[in-house]
């Protein structure tokens, strides 16, 4: 049987996340694989419609990678019958507008997240989508990744007993962009440009918690700037108006509590760029983006407080690492695969709309809680 292809407007791919992970490694990726395969062993393949602002942009991208429809016209690609789903990594300032087009034109809706600057602004997309019945979904890659998904494992298994506390460290050092040129774009530490660390992880760290151990009941947080002028992209002095880096405590539905801490103004000293370690009555779990170790009430050690004595024992050496017993996928195509069964055959999509409103909510009070000092009631 001959794959089905449907049309998929893409809003946003000449950024580097739209690009890389969306455009490359997923649309077109499941198009090198043959598609996406449905339940009765089908397949739908992806037609790309890039859309942005740049022609010169777009036409080298479509050039590069064979794709033949591109516009500057967003209105006009909405109108295309053939194109059922719209997908938007634009900067998040510009992503609201476009959506409630898309959900006008009646097109399913994949964004990135965050979906909107405010928690107004998300919860309003998520109750436009469902009152014009177009299915819609948000990016949470997180999950997906070959580390959680172990965690996820352990959780499901048993391993931890009751879980008592999460501690998670994400970050690294973004350099200022005057002797070395910044890994990030200089939107990201402007606040009237939207950039800003809280809003940017703290969804993040929404639907993790949620998905793995439970949905937040309270939120204290201290955002800051730790770098107060950064250099731009064509090497001018800015003032970073955002926050760099972000201290928060989470307490969950079931009791447990989570220290996140978040900072583009960290270097970085343990195995990867994000770790959460979990402990539990019966065991802990330190998991990265690959992989995870473990460590069993069984064969914990006793350590003492001695400050006179050295240390002797190397404590990692007491850690066994989780096997991976599966073979792990890009996590951006995955949820591409999973949201594209969603529109076609109605395959469960947990994560929509709704859920990424909870996580731009998250963001919002997080940052309150910072201005006022104070923790915060997470409704539910």
């Amino acid at each position: 049987m001959s794959p089905r292809s449907i049309g998929v407007v893409m809003n946003g791919v000449t950024g580097r996340m739209g690009y890389r992970q969306h455009l490359v490694r997923s649309v077109l990726a499941i198009n090198e694989q043959g598609g996406v395969t449905l339940a009765d062993g089908s397949r739908v393949t992806l037609k790309p419609v890039l859309v942005g602002r740049s022609p010169e942009k777009l036409a080298r991208l479509a050039a590069e990678h064979g794709i033949a429809d591109w516009t500057t016209d967003l209105d006009a690609a909405l109108a295309d019958d053939g194109n059922l789903v719209y997908f938007d990594a634009q900067v998040t300032q510009a992503r609201v507008k476009s959506v409630l087009k898309a959900i006008d034109a009646g097109k399913h809706i994949y964004a990135e997240k965050p979906t909107a600057e405010t928690y107004e602004e998300a919860l309003a997309l998520a109750e436009a989508a469902t009152a014009r019945g177009v299915k819609n979904g948000v990016v949470q890659d997180k999950l997906f990744l070959p580390g959680l998904l172990k965690l996820k494992r352990l959780i499901d298994g048993g391993f931890f007993g009751r879980i008592l506390s999460v501690r998670g460290e994400f970050g690294y050092w973004v350099f200022e962009g005057d002797w070395q040129a910044a890994q990030r774009p200089s939107w990201n530490y402007r606040a009237e440009d939207g950039g800003g660390i809280v809003l940017d992880m703290f969804p993040h760290w929404a639907y993790v918690l949620e998905n793995l151990f439970g949905r937040v009941r309270s939120v204290y947080a201290q955002a800051v700037t730790h770098i107060p002028e950064r250099v731009d992209e064509e090497g001018r002095t800015y003032p970073a108006t955002a926050d760099d880096a972000a201290y928060g405590v989470f307490e969950l539905e079931n009791g447990i509590v989570a220290q996140i801490n978040s900072s583009w103004s960290v270097r970085v000293n343990r195995d990867e760029l994000v770790e959460f370690q979990v402990d539990g009555t019966h065991g802990s779990a330190v998991a990265g983006l690959r992989d995870c170790r473990v460590q069993h009430r069984a064969t914990t050690p006793k350590p003492v407080w001695n400050p006179d004595l050295p240390v002797t024992a190397r404590f990692r050496d007491g850690w066994q690492e989780v096997p991976d017993n599966a073979d792990f996928d890009n996590g951006f195509k995955i949820q591409w695969e999973m949201f594209v069964r969603h529109v076609i055959e109605d395959a469960p999509f947990p994560h929509d709309f709704a859920s990424g409103a909870r996580g731009v909510r998250l963001a919002e009070l997080g940052l309150r809680s910072s201005a006022e000092g104070r923790r915060l009631p997470v409704e539910p």
